[in-house]
Formats: C-alpha cells, sequence, structure tokens
C-alpha cells in the first residue's frame, strides 16, 4: 500500500541539483557547502542541503520584500565561524 502521506508531505533535504530552486550553478554551491559557508549534511560523497534552510531564505525575501544573497549569507557565516574560533 502507498502511503499517501509521505508523497505529499515537504522533503525535509534537497540534493544540491534540487536545492538549484535557488537558480544558481551547483558549482557555486557545492563550494560554498565544502567552504562551510552553506548549511548541508554530508552522506559519504553526497551532500544534502535541509529544506528548511531553503524555505527560511524564501520566507525571508517575502516577509523583507527584498533580496536574500547567498553570498553575503555564506560570507557573514564564515566570519562567525572565524570568530567562534578565535574565542570572540
Amino acid at each position: 500500500m502507498v502511503d499517501t502521506e509521505k508523497l505529499t508531505k515537504a522533503p525535509t533535504f534537497y540534493t544540491v541539483r534540487e536545492a538549484q530552486v535557488l537558480w544558481c550553478d551547483s558549482a557555486p554551491l557545492y563550494r560554498a557547502i565544502r567552504d562551510e559557508a552553506f548549511p548541508a549534511v554530508r552522506i559519504r560523497s553526497r551532500y544534502v542541503v535541509p529544506a528548511k534552510v531553503i524555505d527560511q531564505m524564501i520566507a525571508d525575501a517575502i516577509e523583507t520584500g527584498s533580496m536574500v544573497d547567498v553570498a553575503k549569507m555564506a560570507a557573514e557565516r564564515r566570519v562567525e565561524r572565524q570568530l567562534k574560533r578565535l574565542g570572540h
């Protein structure tokens, strides 16, 4: 029997290719993930992006009525990590 709830339930993760709903090339997204500048989960050699991250970015764009800059978000995450490493 097919579980229809699973068919209609929103995904928990997207593959990097599916995360391209952001309309960006996968290469910069992979680079940001490898640089730990974009949230992802690594399963062996495969990365998946939490759907909540994409959903939150969309919600932020709608709420603010402005652009969500992934490059800026990635840069901010890098700075936060560096400050944390330095103990600030």
